[in-house]
């Protein structure tokens, strides 16, 4: 018998009309209520959602809960490299936002501008994102301290009428980012200048500010504009209005900057807040994420507080800011009911506190669910941060799911989101029941059950496509069967929330997702639909190492090698050989207890061993391909940059480059810390050097 979430599932998509209207009426207050929710017509990529209807994303995440509940707490500052902690009720957040969105207009923002925001992990970051929505602009939210060149690429595709900035980002309490001469370079570069640079100066650091370049003091603008500030309301915006533009950060060429229509963005944060993670008005949610990625734009941003929540602001790291015991203090201080990460912060606190030393000292039973997206959630990752979480014994490492208590208390999942979708395709809804029989088992190695809207198909890979080419006209796209690998598509019409276009760049929108299997959105990524109906991701299309033409996920190999012992993480990538085509090569770091030179060795071949008898002798790996390193190379939100591996895999295999101090690889915009590149590359150079 299907599940709650099967049935709501179902129920989406034999009636789309009906379902999102339902939720879009309940949950959301309109200026211009919609009179129907999905035009008719043949499915297209350009889905508009709730045509003729009027909204502001500020007014229903601001405004209706300073009505209705101005003084409950909306927003929590919490930064352990400031040691400051700052409460804003909901009144307290009308004031500040309309005080910027004063501000805004003072500088001539109107409906329909861009603002960029390159901004760290402060509140005045969200304060300028909901002036934007309250104003009708467009906000554009860059990562802060991003490089200037990929910052130049999105200031001179979106040439923003006003940047907003602050003067430094704090990776730890002695770590100081400048961000001001990244900005001045990046203007440079993109030989663009908006018309006004309205900079916030942290007591960390103070830049002197050149008002004959158009650059302003957020302090003095915001006591300029305060005499205006309560007369500034909500500007109604047509459903499909361009809320923000998400840049993806990719490592070559121009980032797709993807458009979030407003309205449907509204109804699917809503239904996801409400019956998948379950968050009620008045609590607590924490997201760790910056407002620079998707996931702290949706879940830091918007989500709780269009829920009417509160929404805990974190600026530090999982561990050094100051120790592996952040992440649970702030979960108990806070009273925090839903948490949302990137696997990696949970695999960085494995490394550092194996035994969930730091756990043992907080009161977590007030936690209801942990979601995690990002990247693939591993069986081993999964169960060592349930048992942590929860305080209860490891489950065994045969055990295939878990089934929800008859309470619903720390319960952790797997959800697969994209930068696109904007919430999530897959999860565990643990909001559409009142106790743990409601929710459906959590399975290891899943990333849940399709969320409503989302016809998720997978599609055979025939082998005469290379990447990047589009199915010939005419074939009939051949539809996997259950538990068979092959590419993740998604049905059209897109659910709401997907976005409407690329910025300045419709054909690529068309390009990039709908030739290559038309009728259908291309998610770019690899996996499994279950017996079940769970699905399974497990890596993106280019992570599929072809080994003597057999197909193998680099991440089921990753999931075998986490298996061992003394693995803290890993990640696996194709290398170039000349008799099988490709072989895997493994990168992993180890524990910190797992002593060097002979034990490491030792390690080594057990590892060969491991994938051989759990992967098959086909897995083709070798002692000589499995690399220990210290750290492995990531983005400023966690992710292992596998693309830059395999280019200096390729550099080194195809190329013949030698040189240990010259990589012939640029730099990643999005890199966290770029020593460990050059750590890597010397790495290669030695494991791929002629015998």
């Amino acid at each position: 018998m299907a599940n709650k979430q099967q049935q709501a599932h179902r129920q989406s998509l034999e009636d789309p009309e009906g379902f999102w209207m339902k939720h879009a009426l309940e949950l959301v207050d309109w200026d211009k209520r919609p009179t129907t929710a999905l035009p008719g017509g043949p499915a297209s990529h350009r889905t508009e959602w709730f045509p003729g209807a009027r909204v502001n994303l500020c007014y229903n995440a601001v405004d209706r809960h300073a009505a209705a509940r101005g003084d409950q707490v909306a927003v929590v500052y919490d930064s352990p490299v400031t040691d400051t902690v700052r409460r804003y009720t909901y009144s307290d957040l009308l004031r500040e936002v309309q005080a910027v969105a004063s501000m805004l207009r003072r500088h001539g923002v109107r409906r329909g501008d861009t603002v960029l925001l390159y901004m760290a992990m402060v509140p005045q970051t969200l304060f300028g994102i909901l002036a934007c929505a309250r104003l009708g602009a467009v906000s554009v939210i860059v990562f802060g301290g991003f490089a200037s060149a990929e910052l130049a690429k999105r200031i001179q595709d979106s040439r923003p009428r006003v940047v907003l900035t602050n003067t430094c980002g704090l990776e730890s309490r002695t770590k100081i980012v400048a961000y001001k001469p990244l900005l001045d370079a990046a203007y440079e570069l993109a030989r663009f200048r908006p018309q006004s640079t309205i900079v916030l100066q942290r007591d960390q650091l103070r830049v002197p500010i050149d008002g004959a370049r158009g650059e302003f003091h957020w302090d003095a603008e915001l006591a300029a504009a305060a005499p205006d500030a309560p007369a500034v309301g909500c500007e109604p915006v047509d459903a499909g209005h361009p809320l923000t533009v998400v840049y993806t950060s990719g490592t070559t060429g121009m980032p797709k900057g993807v458009v979030r229509p407003t309205a449907a963005h509204i109804v699917a944060l809503l239904y996801a807040q409400r019956y998948m993670y379950g968050l009620q008005p008045g609590e607590a949610a924490f997201t760790l994420s910056d407002f620079g990625w998707t996931l702290g734009q949706s879940y830091a941003a918007y989500g709780p507080l269009l829920n009417g929540s509160q929404t805990v602001l974190y600026e530090g790291k999982p561990v050094g800011t100051p120790d592996a015991g952040q992440i649970y203090r702030v979960l108990s201080q806070h009273k925090v009911r839903v948490m949302l990460c990137a696997p990696t912060a949970v695999v960085v606190l494995r490394r550092a506190d194996p035994d969930g030393l730091f756990r043992t000292k907080y009161d977590l039973t007030h936690v209801r669910g942990l979601f995690l997206a990002g990247e693939r959630l591993t069986p081993e990752i999964h169960r060592w941060w349930s048992a942590t979480i929860t305080g209860r014994t490891p489950p065994p490492p045969d055990a295939a799911t878990i089934v929800c208590d008859a309470e619903i208390a720390g319960l952790v999942s797997d959800n697969w989101w994209q930068s696109e979708s904007g919430s999530p395709m897959t999860g565990i809804c643990i909001g559409l029941g009142t106790s743990g029989a409601d929710v459906p088992p959590v399975k290891y190695g899943s990333a849940g059950l399709m969320m409503p809207g989302c016809d998720l198909r997978i599609v055979r890979v025939a082998d005469d496509l290379e990447e990047g080419d589009a199915e010939p006209a005419g074939r009939e796209l051949q539809l996997a069967d259950r538990d068979e690998v092959g590419a993740i598509v998604l049905k059209l019409p897109l659910p709401p929330g997907f976005p409407s276009t690329l910025w300045n760049n419709e054909e690529r929108f068309v390009k990039e997702y709908f030739c290559r299997y038309p009728g259908y959105y291309d998610t770019g990524d690899t996996g499994m639909v279950d017996s079940e109906g769970y699905v399974h991701v497990l890596s993106r299309t280019d992570d599929v190492i072809k080994v003597a033409a057999h197909r193998l996920s680099t991440s089921s190999i990753e999931e075998v090698i986490f298996g061992h012992r003394a693995i803290a993480e890993c990640c696996v990538i194709a290398r170039p050989c000349p008799v099988k085509g490709c072989v895997p090569m493994v990168f992993g770091a180890l524990r910190s207890d797992v002593a060097q030179g002979t034990a490491a060795e030792q390690v080594r071949h057990e590892i060969v061993q491991l994938a051989r008898t759990r992967v098959g002798p086909i897995v083709s790996l070798y002692p000589h391909n499995v690399v220990f390193v210290d750290r492995l190379p990531k983005t400023r939100s966690g992710k292992i940059l596998r693309k830059m591996m395999r280019m200096m895999v390729s550099a080194v295999c195809e190329d013949g480059a030698q040189s240990p101090d010259e990589c012939p690889i640029g730099v990643p915009a999005t890199i966290e810390d770029a020593s460990v590149m050059m750590s890597i590359w010397r790495s290669i150079i030695e494991a791929c050097a002629p015998a």
